[in-house]
């Protein structure tokens, strides 16, 4: 019983996700449609989240920027997972001088404020959009990544089968791809899990301060940023992205502490 457990408790707030990506298409609606006579609607029906200054639908609009930073957290764990695993192994199945100098880099990165990186490759990269936007955050999120992968090499590559795979003739990228990754794999996915919505709240940090998500496409926080000027008079205007956001990082984030417990890591 205490096995199913973990799986039943991941259901709810896989499928509330779920929802997320796939109901704005299901929805009949443009989240974009201006509608200047229904300006700033209270909520109730048909708009169960009201609307905005230009009439258009907050409840649509709350889906499809739930499913854009859903997204761009998925994006961008991908892209540091992609840099993290690769920079981590090669690290611990260097040798010790290789494997000293890789941290010693990842330490000095470490000491940077991300922010303040990811603005600067935006602005390298040429300015602002989706693909950029989690191409940045992707860029300064695999270090954790790398050093919980290299502790795990580490500790994988002296294990017994290693031994007795390079007592076989078997190289180093031999052992890494056949042995050591697979034995990682739960680990690598755990923390990958643990980074979207930490890539999410990034992203709508961003957003808010107008850095994120190009118009007219919007995500939860370009959604809060655009409800702060009219906070005292129409509230749910900043109270329904604010709190989609906030269960959104926080089953995202339980999903992750349920997979850790899961696989006893």
């Amino acid at each position: 019983m205490q096995n199913t457990t973990p799986r039943r408790a991941c259901i709810i707030p896989g499928c509330i996700i779920l929802a997320m990506i796939l109901l704005p298409e299901i929805v009949l609606g443009d989240p974009t449609e201006i509608a200047l006579k229904k300006g700033n609607l209270k909520p109730g029906l048909p708009h169960i989240f009201g609307t905005d200054l230009k009439g258009r639908d907050s409840f649509l609009r709350v889906l499809y920027g739930a499913r854009l930073s859903l997204l761009i957290g998925l994006s961008a764990t991908f892209v540091s997972l992609f840099i993290g695993v690769i920079y981590g192994a090669v690290s611990g199945m260097a040798g010790r001088r290789i494997d000293t100098l890789m941290m010693r880099f990842v330490d000095v990165l470490y000491g940077l404020p991300f922010m303040f990186v990811v603005i600067i490759l935006m602005t390298v990269l040429g300015g602002k959009s989706v693909i950029l936007l989690f191409m940045a955050l992707g860029m300064v999120q695999w270090l954790t990544m790398a050093r919980v992968v290299r502790s795990e090499v580490l500790s994988v590559r002296e294990k017994d089968f290693v031994t007795a795979a390079r007592a076989l003739g078997a190289g180093k990228m031999g052992v890494l791809f056949r042995h050591v990754l697979p034995n990682i794999a739960d680990t690598v996915l755990v923390y990958a899990t643990f980074t979207v919505p930490l890539v999410i709240i990034e992203e709508a940090f961003l957003s808010f301060l107008g850095l994120g998500v190009p118009a007219p496409m919007a995500s939860l926080g370009t959604l809060i940023r655009a409800g702060i000027p009219t906070i005292s008079v129409f509230p749910w205007q900043i109270l329904f992205p604010s709190a989609v956001l906030l269960a959104l990082v926080f089953m995202v984030n339980r999903i992750g502490w349920i997979l850790k417990r899961r696989m006893g890591i």
